[in-house]
């Protein structure tokens, strides 16, 4: 695994909003007293989400002293998982998966479109600044391959000429539709089911 640092340029300060502050005080009651450390993931998770998709070191020592917990350890755990973005990534912030699955699908053409469009170079903010692409391990939705996730969305059954489709529609700050870009509803066959077609409950 790579060595993974943090921004140079660093806010000063964060805090939770009001519904990050909601979201987090529902998560960490969950926990039995005493075990609310192990929020920790969650929490950087709607720190991410609150701050444009990365974690500034200022989010991970706020959500030391809000789990009463090391700051160390929220950096270690932020550091290690490659979930968690470190650095800007843009308002969008586009995952390609490549995969063995999706690699054999055309992968390596939504990366192309990645390219020209956003930035030659992986984990590079867009002229604009609204977006970055990288590639990624698998996203575990291998029989719509090859796919993309732009934040918490999928999108799948793509080519080349509808990756690019999308990205227009970001870097115009409009949101694409999701799902599979051949018509199909979650993982079915494209012409419809082909087993088990003779169960009536089926």
């Amino acid at each position: 695994m790579s060595l993974r640092r943090p921004a140079k340029n660093q806010p000063e300060n964060f805090e939770f909003n009001s519904s990050s502050l909601e979201a987090a005080k529902t998560i960490v009651a969950k926990y039995p007293n005493g075990k609310q450390q192990s929020a920790v993931m969650a929490l950087l998770y709607i720190a991410q989400k609150q701050n444009d998709n990365w974690i500034p070191l200022a989010a991970m020592k706020y959500i030391a002293k809000f789990l009463d917990m090391p700051y160390i350890k929220v950096y270690e755990v932020a550091t290690f998982y490659s979930m968690y973005n470190l650095s800007p990534v843009g308002k969008y912030f586009i995952q390609v998966c490549t995969t063995t699955p999706c690699m054999i699908r055309g992968a390596y053409k939504l990366v192309e479109a990645c390219k020209e469009k956003i930035s030659q170079n992986e984990s590079e903010l867009s002229k604009d600044k609204i977006c970055s692409w990288m590639e990624v391990e698998c996203l575990g939705a291998c029989v719509n391959a090859p796919m993309m996730q732009i934040n918490d969305d999928y999108y799948e059954d793509l080519d080349k000429e509808k990756t690019l489709g999308i990205l227009d529609k970001i870097l115009k700050g409009e949101k694409p539709q999701p799902g599979s870009y051949r018509g199909r509803t979650s993982n079915e066959p494209e012409n419809n089911r082909k087993t088990l077609m003779d169960l009536k409950n089926a």
